[in-house]
C-alpha cells in the first residue's frame, strides 16, 4: 500500500490560502488534486455535494475537514491535496468549526489508501506532530514531516483503568469474534480514521483478536448492521442511518483515542 509521503506530494501543499467559505476551500483543495493528475475537476464537484447532500460529517476534528467523495471515474489515481487556510472557515460542524486545515481525498477504490489514512491518523492524534505540520513555514517543510512522523506507531489517551480485555477476558456475550462498524457517507475516507482509533483502543485494551472492526458507508451499514455489535460514526451520519436495529454510538472527534476508548466501554458496558 502507498505511504502517506507518497500520495501527498509537495505540489498538492498550499499553506495559507484564503478562502471565502467552506466550498471554496474545497475546490482550492479539489485543484489541487487536479494539478497533480489525480482527478479531474468533476471529482471537485462530488466533493461539495457529499457535503450538501450529507452534512459536514468530513470535519472530523477541531479544525480538520476531509473532503471527499465516492470513487468515481473522476478520480484517475488515489492522491491527497493538504490546504491550510489564512484564516479559519465554517463548514456548519456543531462540534468542529471553525476549520484551518483542509485535506482532500481522491481514492481510486475502497483499499489502496487505507495505510495512508492509518498514518495520517495516528500524526493528527500527536500533539507534537500535529502542531509540527499545523506550524510548518512551507511546504517543504510539513512534507518533510509527514514522511518522518509517518509509520512510527505510539499509543494516545489518557488515564485509565484495567479493563477486562487487560486481564485476558473477551468481550461479554456473544459470539467469540464480534464485528463493529465504523460508517462514514462513502466507506473510504472518514469511516477509516474511526476505524484506525478504534483499532488502537482495542489493540490496547488486549481484544484485538477477539473484535474486527469494519469500515464502511451508510448504504451498506443497514444491510451490515444484523452482522454486527454496534456502530461508531459521525452525529450527522447517525441520524442518516435511524434505527438499525443495534447501538449507533456518536464519536466527535475521529482521532481522539479518549472518546473512542469512552465509546467502547459504553458499548460493553465496562
Amino acid at each position: 500500500m502507498a505511504a502517506l509521503s507518497d500520495l501527498l506530494p509537495v505540489a498538492a501543499v498550499r499553506l495559507d490560502v484564503p478562502a471565502a467559505d467552506w466550498r471554496e476551500a474545497v475546490r482550492t483543495a479539489g485543484g489541487l488534486l487536479v494539478e497533480t493528475g489525480a482527478a479531474t475537476g468533476t471529482y471537485t464537484a462530488e466533493m461539495i455535494r457529499n457535503a450538501e447532500e450529507n452534512g459536514p460529517y468530513f470535519v472530523i476534528a477541531p479544525g480538520f475537514a476531509l473532503a471527499h467523495a465516492r470513487p468515481s471515474p473522476a478520480v484517475l489515481r488515489t492522491g491527497l491535496s493538504w490546504v491550510r487556510l489564512e484564516a479559519p472557515v465554517e463548514f456548519g460542524h456543531e462540534a468542529h468549526d471553525p476549520v484551518q486545515l483542509v485535506v482532500a481525498l481522491a481514492a481510486a477504490d475502497s483499499g489502496a489508501h487505507t495505510a495512508a489514512m492509518a498514518a495520517l491518523a495516528k500524526l493528527l492524534a500527536d500533539p507534537a506532530t500535529e502542531r509540527a505540520l499545523r506550524e510548518a513555514a512551507d511546504p517543504e517543510a510539513l512534507h518533510a514531516v509527514l514522511a518522518g512522523a509517518a509509520g512510527e506507531r505510539g499509543e494516545t489517551g489518557g488515564e485509565r483503568g484495567e479493563t477486562a480485555g487487560e486481564r485476558g477476558e473477551r468481550p461479554p456475550g456473544g459470539p467469540a469474534v464480534h464485528k463493529i462498524l465504523t460508517v462514514c457517507g462513502n466507506g473510504v475516507g472518514t469511516s477509516l480514521f474511526l476505524k484506525n482509533t478504534l483499532e488502537q483502543v482495542l489493540d490496547r485494551w488486549g481484544w484485538a483478536r477477539h473484535v474486527t472492526v469494519e469500515a464502511t458507508d451508510t448504504i451498506s451499514a443497514k444491510g451490515k448492521a444484523a452482522e454486527a455489535v454496534a456502530i461508531l460514526t459521525s452525529r450527522e451520519i447517525a441520524r442518516t442511518l435511524g434505527e438499525v436495529g443495534i447501538p449507533v454510538t456518536v464519536v466527535e472527534d475521529f482521532t481522539s483515542a479518549v472518546e473512542t476508548d469512552r465509546a467502547l466501554r459504553a458499548t460493553y458496558d465496562v
